[in-house]
């Protein structure tokens, strides 16, 4: 068991990136980078890593076995969501031995698997690099590899001794610490309590983790003995249908992989009857990944219960920020750069769920921004979402902050 008191260090969304987790373990005092890959974890601290490990650079494979052995060496002190870049490589054997899917056009599918594997990573997992990126990480391996080595390395990710594979084997949808719960991409008032393949909701979030946990472990089973239906349909199907938008969008509330607290990048917390049920649970924070929300992690506070969107990716330059959890006390660090004059600026700040008094995290209606964290000299960032993944993030001093009228941010509904 995890002691209540036990820090909880928290990293979600690396993507491939090498060097995010680097920036991560600089200065980190419970996670540190030992001989060769190892990560070394201080004795009383946790390690929740918030799922998607692959895509978007040249080092997943080594992400992988990373998180892997740190996970082995330290089973009741290292958590692993999965993500949806995760999950979605379960598809990859059915798709690259005849079955691909449904919208890949005619003239691909008459194509070789080397040129219908991009086109599947470019079109429905959301990463047109990473063909490229999987060529860069094997070549480190094997001069000039060919494209039916990338191809290869991709289904041995998913076999048995594969390394996406014994990730997902170690991870889980949801995890519960004391006031805080993780998950992946989002709780909504379409997903909260709700189990996929049941009609009933859990009553709770406890009996909420667990049914999902069981769900996922149940599926991922089937995979694993590669069951099938009787129409020669894997088993597993329900788990990569539920981290997958919905057909015909871009998006599922009903699912915690692949949910997002806003659909327009304005900032959102879900309704009251959801904060409400988190509340009567004894939950007061979610840590979430999926949805990228610039520089460092933002905050959103509303009705008691504090919203932390901590994937940094297509944040320019993309960073690894630290969140580490301490009892009721949440801290981020990171660094800011748009908007801070001319060098980065130091970002570190605290917050505690139970103070009402707390400016981080509040919203201003009038200009939209988020007050989305406060800088080492003591000044805010406000922030806010335009166009695309565009954004705009300025400095503002106290006293300039406390002149706005601030309200909590909006619910969904």
């Amino acid at each position: 068991m995890v002691s209540p008191a036990a820090p909880v260090v928290y990293l979600t969304d690396v993507e491939g990136r090498w060097d995010k987790l680097l920036d991560f373990l600089e200065g980190n005092p419970w996670v540190t980078l030992a001989e060769g890959d190892r990560l070394a974890l201080h004795p009383d601290a946790v390690l929740v890593f918030g799922g998607d490990a692959v895509d978007r650079g040249p080092d997943g494979r080594r992400f992988l076995r990373a998180l892997v052995d740190v996970k082995l060496r330290h089973p009741s002190r290292v958590v692993l969501l999965a993500g949806n870049r995760d999950i979605n490589k379960l598809r990859l054997p059915r798709e690259l031995r005849g079955h691909p899917p449904e919208k890949m056009p005619p003239e691909v599918r008459e194509r070789p698997v080397t040129e219908q594997l991009p086109w599947i990573l470019e079109h429905t997992m959301g990463a047109k690099e990473a063909f490229a990126h999987r060529r860069a990480e094997l070549s480190r391996e094997h001069p000039a590899p060919d494209d039916q080595r990338v191809v290869d390395s991709f289904l041995e990710d998913v076999a048995p001794g594969g390394a996406v594979l014994a990730y997902l084997r170690l991870a889980q949808l949801g995890w519960r610490h004391g006031e805080t719960l993780f998950l992946h991409g989002g709780v909504t008032d379409e997903n909260h309590g709700v189990v996929p393949g049941s009609d009933l909701r859990a009553p709770d979030v406890d009996a909420w983790v667990r049914a999902l946990n069981d769900f996922y472990g149940a599926h991922l089973g089937a995979y694993c003995d590669a069951r099938t239906d009787a129409e020669g349909r894997g088993a597993w199907e329900p788990l990569v249908a539920y981290q997958a938008p919905l057909p015909g969008t871009k998006i599922n509330q009903r699912s915690v992989v692949y949910a997002r607290l806003s659909l327009d990048n304005a900032p959102r917390v879900p309704s009251q009857a959801v904060t409400a049920w988190l509340r009567a649970s004894g939950v007061r924070r979610v840590l979430l990944g999926h949805t990228p929300s610039g520089e460092f992690p933002s905050v959103l506070r509303r009705d008691g219960v504090e919203f932390v969107q901590a994937d940094t990716s297509y944040a320019r330059p993309e960073r690894g920020p630290r969140v580490t959890l301490q009892g009721p006390c949440l801290t981020v660090e990171g660094h800011a750069t748009q908007g801070m004059d001319t060098a980065p600026s130091v970002v570190r700040f605290s917050t505690r769920s139970d103070d009402p008094d707390e400016l981080v995290g509040r919203w201003d209606p009038q200009s939209g921004h988020l007050v989305k964290g406060r800088l080492a000299t003591g000044d805010y960032v406000l922030f806010r979402w335009c166009e695309g993944f565009a954004s705009e993030q300025l400095r503002v001093t106290e006293e300039a902050l406390r002149a706005r009228a601030l309200e909590p941010p909006p619910t969904t509904g």
